[in-house]
């Protein structure tokens, strides 16, 4: 099978999701209080569903197993993030000012890998 550009960049955007799982693993109670922050309650609770939908997606993405639903759940988990962070910080643009643009543009290439 011939690998066109779109199934490298499945596979990166899943693969990218493995230092947000470790992150998220070894900083658990931190990440808890930054999901209530964002106001998700209980956060330790959303960080647990959040790593089982991002391991789900880096899994299905990289390995091709339902790769279009791994990519719709990873888009989620990151449309998620991106609302957190503005609900955070406000809403910046740029990263500098912790802006949401890299979760979007993170998980509108994910959804591009689930059209195409």
């Amino acid at each position: 099978m011939d690998f066109v550009l779109v199934d490298w960049l499945r596979i990166l955007c899943g693969v990218w999701f493995i230092p947000h799982l470790i992150g998220k693993g070894l900083h658990y109670e931190k990440a808890g209080s930054t999901f209530e922050a964002a106001g998700f309650k209980p956060g330790r609770l959303f960080v647990g569903l959040t790593m089982v939908a991002e391991a789900c997606a880096a899994v299905g993405m990289t390995f091709t197993i339902y790769p279009r639903v791994a990519a719709v759940v990873g888009a989620s988990v990151l449309l998620g993030a991106g609302y957190a962070v503005v609900k955070i910080n406000g809403m910046n643009w740029r990263w500098q000012k912790m802006g949401p643009e890299y979760p979007i543009f993170w998980a509108l290439i994910c959804l591009l890998t689930a059209l195409v």
